[in-house]
């Protein structure tokens, strides 16, 4: 017999409609996915500090920052990749059933990925954004020197050189950052948080 058999979830009294509507805000995930060094997490600051200026409650939740704490104990094998994922998703989902809009950046490379964490949010506005750079270009912002680190074998598994990463092929925003500036990019997630 299974031990899920004997867990019983809590339902309070508070309904998350009625976070929702005390914050005055349409909570939802706007989750990005791209190579390491597309722009990311520096769009996903600057999503947030816009939306903070506007009064809106936000949380980000960073891949880097993920694997610092609630997923230290995960390696890169594509199970470990699996379950960084279902951690990450969850964890935005209940931020997101508190009323806040959650901005997840996290490389999440499989289409199988990605649609992990859309299933998780069926009862909410969830935006999938394809921060799209070419990897010739990603290995050039590489400030963490994590590319060459990989291209001498230092690294095994990353993303992009010897671990695969697939183009999503039906995500709700397509930016392509070796082509837009950053307002550009900023405008095109902005007016789709804002329908």
């Amino acid at each position: 017999m299974s031990q899920h058999n004997n867990i019983f979830p809590n339902f309070t009294s508070i309904k998350n409609e009625d976070r929702a509507l005390i914050k005055k805000q349409i909570p939802m995930c706007i989750w990005m996915t791209g190579l390491s060094g597309s722009g990311k997490t520096t769009i996903a600051n600057e999503i947030e500090k816009k939306l903070f200026l506007d009064g809106m409650h936000t949380f980000i939740i960073d891949g880097d920052n993920l694997r610092s704490g609630l997923c230290k104990d995960l390696g890169f094998s594509e199970s470990d990749r699996d379950e960084n994922i279902r951690r990450a998703a969850e964890l935005a989902k209940s931020l997101v059933d508190a009323g806040l809009v959650v901005i997840v950046s996290l490389i999440s490379p499989l289409q199988k990925h990605r649609s992990i964490a859309r299933n998780i949010f069926m009862n909410y506005k969830f935006i999938e954004v394809f921060i799209d750079s070419p990897l010739e270009i990603c290995e050039k912002r590489d400030i963490k020197g994590l590319y060459k680190k990989a291209r001498l074998g230092e690294i095994k598994d990353f993303t992009g050189i010897d671990s695969p990463f697939e183009p999503p092929i039906d995500s709700d925003i397509h930016i392509k950052t070796s082509e837009l500036d950053l307002a550009e990019c900023l405008n095109l997630i902005l007016e789709k948080i804002y329908l």
